[in-house]
């Protein structure tokens, strides 16, 4: 058995403002159960394994409690957004974890751009030159590309991709080719493609970039086991996986990181 990615986490001042930054970005909910913000597609039925009702709704995505809104977690298809709080502010090192998201035509790329800079987003100069995608921050500063349409993400709904700066992504397609029950789609010197097994939702890719690790990650993955098994994080400590600790004490998670240092946590399913 493997892993699956559920949700991207992102830490933030305020997780409130950020998460509705990224639900209305995304057509999303945003639903505020605790300290932290989940960001997904709609309410639906809540499985028995998660942790009470969360409210909701899909055309609104300001948190709010309606009766009988509940969500599914994790969602079948969809990655979700947890923006979780920290008390510091994001360095202005750019972040080694961006969404990349999908448009379908030039005019919707540019509707999207003008729509996300309306919420708060602002342009961003990370050294990417004359190039056909929009790179723009989060109201905290936090990196993501709008891209022109391509033919690769025409059907993965609003985020195209989960991007990971590494240094040698052969290296990352072994590690986290074992890791995940995702399926490998693409791998070269530059770049390695995951994505469902189904052939749905978003891709996890890793791009070959210059840059190393100087700060710890602001955004990372976090992935879920299947029901009954309490062997995967030992099986990633043998693929070269390293435990992380980031003062969290004593939580039912378990934080790590990868051959190359990015962070990950694997959550528990209760």
């Amino acid at each position: 058995m493997a892993l699956r990615p559920v949700q991207v986490n992102i830490k933030a001042l305020d997780p409130s403002a950020v998460g509705r930054f990224w639900a209305q970005a995304l057509g999303w909910t945003a639903h505020s159960p605790g300290v932290t913000t989940y960001v997904a597609p709609g309410p639906g039925p809540l499985p028995e394994s998660a942790a009470g009702p969360l409210p909701g709704s899909a055309a609104d995505p300001e948190p709010r409690s309606e009766p009988g809104d509940t969500l599914v977690w994790p969602d079948p298809v969809a990655v979700g957004i947890d923006v979780v709080p920290v008390p510091e502010p994001k360095s202005p090192t750019k972040n080694r974890v961006h969404l990349d998201l999908a448009t379908t035509s030039p005019a919707h790329q540019a509707e999207l751009t003008a729509r996300l800079e309306a919420l708060g987003a602002t342009p961003v100069h990370v050294g990417q030159g004359a190039v056909p995608w929009t790179v723009l921050a989060d109201p905290e500063g936090n990196e993501f590309c709008v891209l022109e349409p391509r033919e690769v993400y025409r059907d993965t709904g609003p985020i195209a991709a989960i991007v990971v700066d590494c240094a040698d992504p052969r290296a990352m397609a072994r590690f986290w080719d074992e890791a995940l029950e995702w399926t490998l789609h693409e791998v070269s010197d530059d770049y390695a493609r995951f994505r469902s097994a189904q052939g749905v939702g978003p891709y996890v890719e890793f791009i070959r970039t210059p840059n190393v690790k100087t700060v710890p990650d602001r955004v990372h993955l976090d992935l879920l086991p299947h029901a009954g098994d309490d062997k995967e994080v030992s099986r990633l400590r043998a693929l070269g996986a390293t435990d992380l600790d980031l003062g969290q004490g004593s939580v039912p998670w378990t934080c790590l990181t990868d051959p190359e240092g990015h962070e990950f946590c694997v959550l528990a399913l209760h």
